[in-house]
């Protein structure tokens, strides 16, 4: 009896951190199911994650790790994401076109941000499930912008209209929709929404939307999305390689054994954040305000204005009660008994892990979909506080210690976070919700 072919899928993630470290999460899961992926990011990334990985080991068999160009030039900044956005599509369809045809590829997950690649299933005939790298609420949102367009919320070109509460769950303000507060200029909001209508309407292709969030925590918003298969929270274990595009500072958690219990706050603001020095420099001095130890992410491109003098003096002044680092096991920090709390930007992954690990958060958004993110923390979970900026929109040093303060004085949100944290556990227990659809993801991509 011949046995059946090794099921295959190929793996398309936005070239960014957030969006890769869960699809390569994902895609370990269904190596352990007995699948074969080709993972495919840019080359500027695909370089960084196996630079990355020297340290820590190699990508497990059955993972296949593939690269095409990601259009810009040798010289151009390959971390914009605003001018990686518009030349993406052109860029990578006919090499993947190629790819997936040499390959006889019959299935692809493809990034909810990568939706382009939903046209791929009229030229090759691939089957493709898109991967929800934001909130099943910011997909449902997603679909609503035509209607919030047509009902003068906001224009084609990303301008706000009508300032108002969008009610959804959760609810946010119309200058928060992602995709506004992600376009700097008013060229790239206007790419922005224009990307999202034009691949919206591709929407009816796409087999499964897979969400990386769980049934429990987003029921409402998932009872909108009719082909939503969550399988949050998609977390790696602890030892496994996670498609990282930095090299991870192990001294922390040896520095972290020496706190005391919960007593830590962990500062983390993500793979795209950028300070001026301003900001940088109330957050430095907040943190030292606060009179809590602390264990700080500072990754190479975090601020590009701040005198290394300066923050020099600052290190050595905080020496011994805080800690800086240029990237952080995450997971393996969050999950340690001495943190406190998470202060972050609110991004989904961070959201997710923030949450499985029951660590109450400090929420400072950035852009996208960081201000729904943190609109479930604050409003809906109630499991953290918002960091208020003044009118200058910077958040000074006197708001991030009186935060601080309440925070981890308030005994009913750490009871909230360790509620929310028990729920995360069990949806991905075998027999549970978050387990059963990945079974059903994997039934899926075995069909041919």
């Amino acid at each position: 009896m011949v046995a059946p072919p090794q099921p295959h899928a190929m793996v398309l993630p936005f070239p960014a951190q957030g969006h890769v470290i869960p699809l390569m999460e994902l895609s370990h899961r269904l190596v352990e199911h007995g699948f074969k992926i080709d993972f495919v990011n840019t080359e500027f990334n695909n370089e960084r994650i196996l630079k990355s990985l020297e340290d820590k080991g190699t990508i497990p068999e059955g993972i296949h790790m593939l690269s095409i160009p990601d259009g810009l030039d040798p010289a151009d900044d390959h971390t914009d994401i605003g001018k990686l956005v518009g030349g993406l599509s052109a860029a990578m369809f006919s090499p993947l076109e190629e790819m997936i045809r040499i390959k006889k590829i019959k299935w692809m997950i493809a990034d909810v941000s990568m939706s382009w690649a939903l046209e791929l299933t009229n030229t090759v005939g691939v089957r493709i499930a898109l991967f929800s790298t934001y909130s099943a609420s910011v997909f449902a949102l997603r679909m609503k912008l035509p209607k919030l367009i047509e009902d003068g919320v906001i224009d084609e070109s990303g301008n706000v209209k009508r300032h108002e509460m969008i009610q959804l769950m959760p609810p946010i303000d119309s200058t928060e929709i992602p995709w506004v507060s992600l376009g700097s200029t008013q060229e790239r909001r206007r790419v922005n929404i224009r990307n999202v209508l034009k691949t919206n309407r591709l929407m009816a292709l796409p087999e499964a939307i897979i969400c990386n969030t769980f049934r429990e925590v987003e029921s409402e918003a998932l009872a909108v999305l009719p082909n939503a298969l969550p399988v949050g929270p998609l977390v790696a274990p602890m030892s496994r390689p996670t498609g990282h595009f930095w090299p991870e500072d192990q001294t922390c958690l040896t520095w972290l054994d020496t706190q005391a219990p919960s007593s830590v706050i962990y500062v983390a603001f993500g793979s795209s954040t950028v300070f001026d020095t301003t900001r940088f420099q109330e957050l430095a001095n907040g943190l030292a305000l606060s009179g809590w130890p602390f264990v700080w992410v500072v990754r190479p491109n975090f601020t590009k204005e701040i005198e290394e003098e300066w923050f020099k003096q600052f290190k050595h002044s905080v020496d011994g009660k805080g800690l800086v680092v240029s990237w952080a096991p995450q997971q393996r920090v969050l999950s340690h008994p001495s943190v406190a709390c998470f202060m972050t930007h609110c991004g989904w992954n961070s959201t997710m892990e923030g949450l499985l690990h029951g660590v109450p958060f400090l929420c400072c958004p950035y852009f996208a979909d960081q201000f729904c993110n943190q609109s479930y923390v604050c409003n809906v979970w109630k499991t953290g506080l918002k960091l208020c900026a003044n009118e200058q929109g910077v958040v000074t040093k006197e708001e991030i210690r009186n935060k601080v303060a309440q925070l981890l004085g308030d005994e009913d949100t750490k009871a909230r976070a360790v509620m929310w944290k028990n729920k995360a556990y069990a949806s991905i227990k075998e027999g549970e919700s978050s387990h059963e659809n990945l079974l059903k993801l994997v039934n899926l991509l075995r069909e041919v």
